[in-house]
Parts: C-alpha cells; structure tokens; sequence
C-alpha cells in the first residue's frame, strides 16, 4: 500500500519535470478549481501533483493530476492492485489505454504490526526507494473526473525485506521502461516482469 511518497526539492534528475509541469495548460485549470499544485515535499492523498503520461501524439509530457479515483459509496482509491486491475470495473479501462509514471524521490511505508486479537497496529514510518537509484518511478492508472485528470497507484507484493514492513509496495518501473509503460499499444501484464524489487529503506527519525 502507498498513501505518501515524497518529492525531493533540489532533485537534479527531476527538475526537467518541473519545468515541463510549469508549461502546462491544465495548471489554470486546477487552480481555479482551488487547488494547489505541490512540486516538492511530503505528497498525500487529493494532492496535486505532476505525473507522466502520453499526449496526443503518443509522446511523453507532464501534466498535473490529482491523487485517487472517486468511486460512489466508496473513499477515495489511492490504491490499485496490480495483479486484479484489469478485470476490476473502476480500473479496467485505465489499465488498458489509461496508464501513468508518478515520478518521486522516495516513498513512505509504515510497519504494520498484527496484534493477536487481529488489530493492525502501525508502528515505524520508513523511507523506501529502489537501490542505486536518485529517482523512483511509480507505476498508476488515471481517468478524468469533472474535466480534470486524477490518478491511482498501483501495488503488488512486497519484495525481500520490505515484507517485515508492509504486505504491499507500490508497483515501479526503471526509467527506461516509462514511455512502454504509458503507451496506450502496450500489454501492461507483459511488463510486471520488469518491476523493481530491490529496494534501500531507513527508518525516518
């Protein structure tokens, strides 16, 4: 599971996101619907924030979108599983043609911690991210909700250690596999095989 990642401010390898996030049309849009567009720090759930997907010449481009799905009867789905999301009516059409990289520095986890009676317990917050890496690039699903594009996370099972931590972690990709990944003529299940599992985490103090 993923409700908070976290978007380093002085990111060299960022940055050139930010700038092409700055260029957007969609940014006046969000605005005067009240919302705040968050380039760095601590991101949660409803933020808005800038997220890759394809144009309409298939290219990639950044463009701003605001975390979780609005689902009637249901709270906002920050989360998709990536092992159901194409038979699952809210993300079956997203999973085929709809698919989007959230770029990020790291993302939080905290460990969960099964009592005996059966309740969850969250115990210490962690910073993750994938090894040798200065960037980490999240795998999502978006849709357009009142005229404005918002996005899901998609997860999957924990991989190594981080099982000790949380029983899901978002789904991510290495860099080189963004554009095939939110290109609308990819198979999505094709390239599951490609995710990254070995990850670096600390405990946030």
């Amino acid at each position: 599971m993923c409700t908070r990642f976290y978007i380093e401010p002085e990111s060299e390898e960022l940055a050139g996101i930010m700038r092409e996030l700055a260029i957007s049309k969609l940014q006046d849009r969000f605005l005067k619907a009240g919302s705040a567009i968050l380039t760095s720090g601590e991101i949660r759930p409803s933020c808005v924030v800038p997220v890759i997907a394809p144009n309409r010449q298939g290219k990639l481009a950044v463009y701003p979108m605001r975390w979780g799905f609005k689902i009637p009867g249901h709270s906002l789905i920050v989360n998709a599983r990536s092992e159901t999301a194409a038979e699952t009516p809210a993300f079956q059409e997203a999973w085929k043609r709809h698919r989007c990289i959230i770029p990020a520095s790291w993302y939080y986890e905290w460990k969960h911690i099964y009592l005996p009676d059966g309740e969850n317990k969250l115990s210490d917050k962690y910073m993750i991210q994938p090894k040798n890496s200065t960037a980490t690039w999240i795998c999502g699903l978006y849709r357009i909700e009142d005229q404005l594009p918002t996005f899901t996370i998609l997860t999957r099972n924990p991989a190594g250690e981080l099982r000790k931590i949380h029983d899901r972690m978002p789904l991510m990709l290495p860099k080189r596999k963004i554009k095939e990944w939110v290109s609308p003529a990819a198979d999505p299940k094709t390239l599951l095989n490609d995710a990254l599992t070995d990850m670096v985490f600390e405990k946030c103090v």
